[in-house]
């Protein structure tokens, strides 16, 4: 008896201790399986999404909040994450995307053709989600205070109507485009162009009429790789609120390719507003130039920038800010570039002929806008370039960048790498020899402002000094004792060595190796023959806000000096 007990006490204690294993095993395993079912149902449905976005003639964005109330415009949920279409504004949840696709037809770019040449298009109506604190064009009240699908927007004119103020005659109205309707190009507009080039005609201008007096359509072209990465957010608005034709993203399509649009347009008409750094500017500004040896001068577009970079030393000279951070709505942009003025911009071709008997090599060209330098400030670009090619990822904030611009600054100050250039270099402003006090760098200025919204020509503005343009033809040359005298400068607690103005500046390394830069491009330069020569004008556009007291006393300083100079003739 006692060993039967033993028996199937042993038997009950094995069977526990398996039970144990098995529930633990199904604790340990169990969820396991129910987070790899869920990964494989995600990326199963991650795929049909990405296979609908493929096919779809929407730009559909998956988002995981959305940034106001919102409904899905096929089931009328409210929803907090989904889909949303960059050109139309369709919002729609993840289960609603297929039938949303086939249900809504987005903004065409094109009108289809029927035979017939059109002038004029119906409003094009989406119900729901429409803008906050947006008024009834027929009632005048807020639109879209309901806590559900409700009312519509034209998604051309951005006119918004209540579900009840919505008539028959509004359905079939003619559509005014809007306030911007200067700016779009009109999809009837574009489908008599493509019948033109089908027939072989090439008179566009014939087809304004159709269009309106004052036209001036823009192009957009962003860099969503600009500054703080803001490019991509802007290129969703701008579609939003123009023909998604208009609007091109830079890491997709080359600057040349997407100004061919100028060709199909009037001529002397067409604004293009840059969104991204200087560097992207003379990207943009390089492509015109192509334009220019294709013979299609007449179709030269006129320039405005929208800053997302470092520096935005031109953008800043040209009256578009310093840095752009979403403070301003875009609405209040486009109004901007049609109110901007034309000017010119001078381009110079910078030649770097390399020293030596038995140099083969064909000089380097660069075409600059900005400024050249050689010194403590094209030292510090070169190293900030060097370790944003190591890290690029560290390098996504305007406010980092900066940063490290002033860590290279004061490693200089202590390190003085560029000392004795006067020693080092010979400087010829239009032929004439210029005998150099003890400087660490030169700088070649083509525009005003300078090292991210210093304006180095000026200074303190203490003294009288020479009217600087960037449309006369003529560079302003200045010296500095070193990063700390940048720095001085900066703050306006010193003045530069204005060593001249030019039209021509040559400058010859004698020895050693030295740092260069060509608005903001820099590289480690040796002995070596600058030459810096007109090359050619852009078209620019010059906005004439608000301006700082720092622009304002500017001003004053150079009417002042001009006033001084005619009493002196």
């Amino acid at each position: 008896m006692e060993g039967t007990e033993s028996r199937s006490g042993i038997s009950s204690s094995v069977i526990a201790d398996w039970s144990l294993v098995f529930w633990t095993l199904c604790s340990v395993i169990l969820p396991v399986l129910i987070t790899l079912w869920c990964s494989f149902q995600r990326s199963r449905r991650q795929v049909l999404i990405r296979d609908i976005f493929r096919k779809s003639k929407h730009d559909w964005h998956y988002t995981d909040l959305f940034g106001q109330p919102s409904y899905c415009c096929v089931c009328a949920q409210h929803i907090l994450q989904g889909t949303f279409c960059n050109c139309c504004g369709l919002r729609v949840s993840e289960g609603c995307l297929k039938k949303a696709d086939q249900l809504f037809l987005c903004k065409e770019i094109m009108m289809r053709s029927n035979g017939g040449a059109h002038s004029s298009m119906p409003h094009r109506w989406i119900r729901g989600n429409v803008p906050l604190c947006s008024c009834c064009v027929i009632c005048k009240q807020q639109c879209g205070t309901q806590p559900k699908l409700c009312d519509y927007r034209c998604v051309w004119c951005q006119y918004t109507v209540h579900d009840e103020c919505m008539m028959d005659c509004l359905k079939t109205e003619e559509c005014t485009f809007g306030e911007f309707r200067d700016l779009i190009i009109p999809p009837y507009y574009l489908s008599t162009i493509n019948q033109m080039r089908k027939d072989k005609r090439t008179n566009y201008e014939k087809v304004v009429p159709y269009c309106r007096k004052h036209w001036m359509p823009i192009i957009i072209l962003a860099n969503t790789r600009s500054g703080n990465n803001m490019g991509e957010t802007l290129l969703g608005e701008f579609k939003i609120l123009l023909n998604p034709v208009q609007v091109f993203d830079l890491s997709k399509i080359a600057p040349a390719k997407a100004l061919q649009l100028c060709t199909l347009l009037p001529c002397n008409s067409v604004r293009v507003l840059v969104c991204g750094g200087d560097g992207t500017v003379g990207w943009v500004l390089d492509a015109v130039d192509e334009m220019k040896i294709k013979g299609q001068e007449r179709y030269i577009p006129q320039v405005a920038i929208l800053p997302l970079g470092t520096g935005n030393d031109l953008s800043n000279t040209l009256g578009w800010g310093a840095g752009y951070a979403g403070e301003v709505p875009v609405e209040q942009i486009l109004r901007n570039v049609m109110e901007a003025d034309g000017i010119k911009l001078d381009r110079w071709k910078v030649q770097v002929t390399n020293k030596g008997y038995y140099n083969l090599r064909k000089p380097k060209v660069f075409t600059m806008n900005n400024y050249f330098s050689i010194g403590p400030d094209a030292l510090m670009a070169l190293n900030f370039h060097a370790h944003r090619e190591k890290t690029p990822s560290l390098f996504s904030s305007r406010i980092i960048n900066k940063a490290v611009y002033f860590f290279y600054g004061t490693k200089d100050c202590l390190v003085q790498e560029c000392k004795d250039l006067n020693k080092k270099v010979e400087l010829e402003l239009d032929g004439e020899r210029i005998e150099l006090p003890n400087l660490e760098g030169i700088i070649v200025l083509n525009i005003g402002y300078w090292g991210g919204g210093c304006r180095l020509w000026e200074g303190m503005g203490d003294e009288p000094y020479p009217l600087a343009r960037h449309d006369d033809g003529l560079l302003e040359v200045v010296g500095v004792h070193g990063s700390f005298h940048c720095a001085q400068i900066q703050v306006k607690l010193a003045n530069p060595v204005r060593l001249g103005q030019a039209h021509t500046v040559r400058l010859i390394l004698k020895s050693s190796k030295m740092p260069m830069q060509v608005d903001g491009e820099p590289w480690a330069q040796g002995p070596c023959t600058v030459t810096i020569t007109h090359k050619t004008h852009a078209l620019m556009l010059y906005h004439s806000g608000e301006q700082t007291d720092d622009e304002a006393s500017s001003m004053s300083e150079q009417d002042h000096v001009r006033e001084q100079t005619d009493e002196d003739m």
